[in-house]
């Protein structure tokens, strides 16, 4: 897939397609959406929000739809753009200049414009992962109540930092010496890459 830096290039360079993406974006300026370049590719935005694209591969092209898991639909036409990657996207393929229907296309993107402005659009969810303290460290805090209170108050991605430092030690010397020297710091108050921050 060729990138380029604006969106008047990407249309204007002879590729497979060229009239056919041509058309699409025609259409995409019948909306309200603003016309972008992003990822080398045209963008359609609405209040700086990414709302639909028009691309081009060498067997199809089509438009393709931020949030189009939120779109009703009517035709059943869209497809989960890259299959469990993508939560929210979905394309509409196409694969010949007569395939595209310009009132149903102007209708979908009108659609995700809408949806859009309402803020429908899909939150990807924060996976809380529990931080897992290694053994010389969880022995270490549980042997002592002041430096395992000490160590509560780091913030979890603190706490995965001593974590990890100490992990990622192959020997196991080398994790006890490593253990040693985060010990006080711990009780300190004083996070691992601190110095850097």
């Amino acid at each position: 897939m060729e990138k380029t830096k604006t969106a008047e290039g990407y249309y204007a360079k002879d590729a497979p397609f060229k009239k056919e993406i041509a058309l699409l974006r025609e259409i995409a300026h019948r909306t309200e959406a603003i016309e972008t370049c992003k990822w080398g590719m045209p963008v359609y935005t609405i209040t700086n929000k990414n709302v639909f694209g028009i691309c081009r591969f060498k067997s199809h092209f089509g438009v393709w739809f931020f949030n189009g898991a939120f779109l009703s639909d009517p035709k059943n036409v869209l497809a989960n753009a890259q299959e469990g990657k993508t939560k929210a996207m979905r394309h509409w393929k196409f694969y010949a200049a007569d395939q595209i229907q310009e009132k149903e296309v102007l209708q979908y993107m009108n659609e995700a414009i809408e949806n859009q402005k309402k803020g429908i659009r899909l939150v990807p969810k924060k996976q809380k992962k529990e931080v897992q303290i290694p053994i010389p460290l969880r022995s270490a805090l549980e042997q002592d109540q002041s430096l395992k209170k000490a160590f509560g108050h780091f913030t979890p991605y603190k706490q995965k930092e001593f974590c990890e430092y100490i992990e990622e030690a192959k020997q196991e010397k080398t994790k006890l010496r490593r253990l040693d020297k985060i010990l006080p710091m711990i009780q300190e108050g004083v996070g691992l890459n601190d110095a850097y921050r």
